[in-house]
């Protein structure tokens, strides 16, 4: 009985120290969360800056030029796919894998090149059988965000140089309870429409050919893009976790619950134990004195 109660303490214990760590880790996803989500004002507000910029620069080119020239490459479409570096994510990189699938299948015979971050989605991938022409880690702190847009932006440009016509991108963002919505949008050909050409009275100075400047500033423009995307992805992932943690909270009350409820028992019949030696031992012991 002894050693029974004692295996019973030390599941109670580790499950305490289980406990811990779970309240931990919803801490830090609720720290990091907060942190993306107070960083995209200032991305949005550079992506706004941005596209003023290509709206003057729009109003330079002659009345004939157009910004938004279909390419005619055949290399197909590439769709960024922005996954969880870290696991304790629930469903989060299914639904993510699920909707670049409905791209794979949508593709209408022309190749799709997959560039995939994070590496719990890269697992994923696998086992769902999906091909992945270029993979990266996804940003583990909000300061790595930049440096995974830069890389991200080379790999496109790269393949668009290689003849591709088209990326898309598809990525979670936050929704209401702590649950995450998929968000999957065209990235190029941008949408020059987008942007209100504004002509100054007085036209801006410029060192370079307004169709030049035009094309950098789209660059910069996909840059910001893919900045507020992975930091949107990023929040969106720990609000994932965060959900995951409180129903794994719950489940280790649940489990704590149930050894308490062990332990109370096998406690009680211990105690009744001990009465019926220590009553069966008096009665044996007035038996003998009668004697």
């Amino acid at each position: 009985m002894t050693e029974r109660l004692n295996d019973v303490e030390q599941r109670m214990g580790s499950v305490h120290q289980l406990e811990l760590v779970i309240t931990a880790m919803r801490g830090i996803a609720a720290s990091r969360s907060r942190e993306a989500r107070a960083r995209l004002a200032g991305i949005r507000a550079y992506a706004d800056t941005v596209g003023n910029a290509i709206g003057e620069a729009l109003a330079l080119l002659p009345a004939s030029a157009t910004a938004a020239e279909p390419r005619h490459g055949t290399g197909g479409r590439i769709v960024i796919a922005l996954c969880s570096e870290q696991g304790f994510a629930g469903t989060f990189n299914e639904r993510v894998l699920a909707a670049v699938e409905r791209h794979t299948q949508a593709a209408d015979g022309a190749p799709t090149d997959l560039l995939l971050a994070g590496d719990r989605g890269l697992m994923v991938a696998a086992e769902r059988g999906l091909s992945v022409g270029w993979s990266a880690p996804m940003a583990a702190h909000a300061d790595e965000v930049p440096s995974l847009a830069n890389r991200l932006a080379d790999a496109v440009y790269e393949r668009l140089s290689a003849g591709a016509t088209r990326a898309d991108i598809v990525h979670a963002t936050p929704a209401s309870g702590g649950a995450i919505e998929i968000v999957d949008r065209a990235l190029v050909p941008l949408d020059f429409g987008r942007f209100p050409v504004s002509p100054r009275l007085v036209p801006p100075l410029v060192t370079q050919e307004p169709g030049t400047l035009v094309a950098q500033l789209a660059e910069e423009y996909l840059f910001a893009e893919l900045c507020e995307a992975i930091m949107v992805s990023f929040a969106a992932e720990n609000d994932a976790r965060m959900h995951a943690m409180i129903a794994a909270r719950d489940n280790v009350d649940e489990k704590l619950d149930e050894l308490t409820a062990v332990y109370r028992r096998l406690r009680q019949e211990e105690i009744t134990n001990e009465i019926v030696e220590l009553a069966a031992g008096a009665t044996a012991e007035q038996e003998s004195g009668l004697r």
